[in-house]
């Protein structure tokens, strides 16, 4: 498969082949949601607590004689329908990993990946790269190529180019990322990709077939 690749001024200037293996697969779309849902999951941290009767302070005399009064029996203050008392059925730390076999992820980023590249929503640059951080150039690199709206640009190296992240995060919409950090939710969360070559040969050498 053959990509255009673009200059930083908008112009086709090479053309490249990419993997088949990690481009020109057949999305599978159950694979995705389950990737999908899983991340999602995997990000929540479960922490909200609530105490219950047995956990609340206080509460070891009864509020009233047991007989007597007219009124119901009490044994504590700290029964649930009392104010401060503890809590029915509320929630708890829980976790909600879910597991997921590492070929099937790797699949899903591919199928991912793929989707871009049938949609026409993969651009690719001979390079990107900015002598200082500077919020307008990255502004007039995105209105010369043909990307609009919410735009993933993948960097190569383990933290992307510092100058780049400068200049982009700032931009409604645009998210930098390292290609080794490559993610089914980011992408599919994202109308185009944007990467250098270098970046998708890192993309091709982490998620390729082996």
């Amino acid at each position: 498969m053959q990509i255009d690749v673009y200059s930083m001024a908008g112009e086709v200037v090479d053309r490249i082949e990419v993997s088949d293996d990690v481009f020109g697969a057949e999305p599978n779309m159950a694979l995705l949601h389950q990737a999908a849902l899983r991340q999602l999951a995997n990000r929540r941290l479960g922490t909200a607590s609530t105490k219950t009767r047995g956990m609340v302070t206080g509460g070891g005399a009864k509020p009233y004689r047991q007989k007597g009064t007219g009124r119901a029996r009490q044994g504590s203050r700290r029964a649930p329908h009392y104010k401060g008392g503890g809590v029915v059925f509320g929630p708890h730390p829980r976790d909600y990993h879910l597991d997921m076999p590492k070929k099937m992820r790797r699949q899903a980023i591919r199928s991912a990946l793929s989707a871009k590249v049938a949609e026409q929503q993969l651009v690719l640059l001979d390079r990107l790269e900015f002598p200082a951080p500077h919020t307008k150039d990255m502004v007039a690199v995105l209105e010369a190529l043909p990307v609009n709206r919410k735009v993933l640009v993948v960097l190569p190296g383990v933290d992307g180019d510092g100058n780049v992240v400068k200049s982009a995060r700032n931009i409604p919409g645009v998210k930098t990322l390292p290609a080794a950090s490559v993610n089914v939710v980011d992408v599919l969360a994202h109308d185009y990709l944007l990467a250098p070559v270098p970046a998708v040969r890192q993309i091709e050498s982490v998620f390729g077939q082996r």
